[in-house]
């Protein structure tokens, strides 16, 4: 019962409003924490409050699919259907920057494309920083401005996808939206900041004093220069790390040349060598070997010959004295 829309509600784009939202994130939303003790019987009174106590803009991170407090105000928000007076009145306030990005998110979802650019376009004046929650739960600093852009231009928003809209000049040539220009008739006089402009439509004559303070405020650009020069930046950070890569692989080929050319050589060394060995000292040793071996042949006949001659003088010493004729040597 919690969980299921108001039995008044109209559907939005065809469909139950809280269709909008993801099956798989509507069921993470309903399963978390802030959903059951902050977000149950909340009415569009309460809504406010609870609003007013955001501290950042986020959807889901983590990877168990958690869902952000900002998030789940949006689908509670499709869930109980607010007027669309509470919505503008969200969006047109200027002291809380979480509830004028709460009411335009909303506005976005469930609005026409003329409610859209009606409510939406005058926030393109709004410079302020915000906190937005990335995938991982970490955080980083946007303006309004590029977040109110993100919703008119992009097709998924805080992990919500965006219904298409159609596009402005359409309406123009429709005689639904004003030419080039957009008056802030919804926001407080008190602001006292000009009229909001299309972006396309060329200065004529701006003050000096105001032209060198948008030059000087990077966050002051419009949002094509702002995603041109992250174009550029980005091309120029693809450009450095292709070149770093490059002398990395110069580098290793370079020593890997060196490393072939070093085991080339000590092979090469080690033939020589093993050449050397092979005929200088074996042919040297084989010689000796063969003197030696004539010498002692010699030795050994010699020697026979020698105990023979002393064996015939001693038997014809005796044969002599038997009166016998001697042996021939």
């Amino acid at each position: 019962m919690a969980n299921r829309t108001v039995k008044d509600a109209q559907s939005v784009k065809g469909t139950n409003p809280q269709y909008l939202v993801e099956k798989i994130i509507r069921s993470r939303i309903y399963e978390c924490r802030y959903w059951k003790e902050e977000c149950f019987a909340l009415s569009a009174e309460l809504l406010v409050d609870k609003a007013m106590q955001l501290k950042y803009v986020g959807g889901v991170y983590g990877g168990n699919i958690k869902p952000a407090p900002f998030l789940c105000l949006i689908l509670k928000m499709l869930q109980i259907q607010p007027e669309k007076d509470i919505i503008v009145e969200f969006i047109t306030q200027h002291d809380f920057k979480y509830v004028r990005a709460l009411g335009a998110v909303y506005m976005r979802l469930v609005g026409t494309s003329l409610d859209c650019y009606k409510y939406l376009e005058p926030l393109y004046l709004d410079y302020r920083k915000i906190r937005c929650q990335t995938k991982l739960g970490t955080f980083e600093v946007v303006h309004m401005d590029e977040f109110i852009d993100q919703l008119l231009h992009e097709e998924r928003c805080v992990d919500i996808i965006l219904p298409r809209i159609q596009k402005r000049h359409i309406l123009e040539d429709s005689n639904q939206l004003e030419l080039r220009i957009k008056t802030r008739d919804n926001l407080p006089s008190t602001e006292n900041q000009p009229n909001v402009r299309d972006w396309d439509k060329p200065r004529r004559s701006p003050s000096p004093r105001f032209r060198r303070s948008r030059s000087r405020s990077p966050h002051r650009r419009r949002p094509i220069e702002r995603e041109r020069e992250h174009d550029r930046l980005g091309r120029d950070r693809d450009r450095d790390r292709n070149r770093e890569r490059e002398r990395h692989r110069s580098r290793e080929r370079h020593r890997e040349r060196q490393e072939r050319q070093e085991r080339q050589e000590r092979h090469r060394s080690k033939e020589r060598e093993r050449e050397r060995d092979k005929h200088k000292p074996t042919s040297h040793r084989h010689r000796h070997k063969d003197e030696d071996d004539d010498r002692g042949r010699h030795h050994k006949s010699h020697k026979r010959n020698r105990s023979t001659d002393d064996d015939v003088r001693e038997a014809n010493e005796l044969r002599a004295k038997l009166g016998m004729p001697p042996l021939r040597m």
